[in-house]
This record gives C-alpha cells, structure tokens and sequence, in this order.
C-alpha cells in the first residue's frame, strides 16, 4: 500500500472557494482515476510565517506501480486543472510506502 500525499498551503483570500473544488471537484477526479481507493483530506494545524491554511491530501494506492501509472497517466491533466488558483498556492508532493497499520 502507498499514500500519495500532497500538501498544500492555500492563500486565506481563496481558501473557501479552493476547500469547494477539492471537495466537489479534484479529490472526486483524482479518485473518478480509478488509481486511488480513498482519499483523506486533513488541515494541518500549524502556523506558517507566509501565512495561508495548510491542508494534507492523502491519497491511497495498492502499489507502487500504479501511482507510476497515476503519474504517467493523469497527473499533468488533474495538476492543470488548479491554474485558476495560480500564484496563490504553494503544493509540494511526497510518496508514502505503508509499513504497518495497527
């Protein structure tokens, strides 16, 4: 099992219409991919000196290679979809291997 977890630091001036389109909009994409079995979106609960919400996106996967699929498939096309958001977000992308669930 992966996570593909994307976290994402939202300018507060647009933080209520962006939480809308992930939740109505781009989680229900990246899951309508058919690479992803859930998705668990979780507010960070951190203060940054840049200001902003910071939210974690987990993305659950049954193996390596079909995020590799994800990637090679759909990634350019979801990852463009957030250009009306543009310069007022900052995203940043890591891979999770599970270990162990308990």
């Amino acid at each position: 099992m992966y996570i593909y977890n994307v976290t994402i630091n939202i300018e507060e001036s647009i933080h209520e219409s962006w939480l809308q389109w992930m939740n109505t909009e781009h989680i229900p994409a990246m899951l309508a991919t058919g690479k992803f079995s859930k998705a668990l979106m979780t507010r960070v609960n951190v203060e940054e000196d840049m200001g902003g919400i910071t939210y974690s996106v987990q993305y659950r996967t049954k193996s390596k290679a079909m995020l590799e699929k994800y990637y090679a498939e759909d990634a350019e096309t979801l990852r463009s979809q957030s250009k009306h958001f543009e310069g007022k977000f900052v995203a940043f992308r890591t891979e999770l291997e599970v270990i162990s669930e308990h």
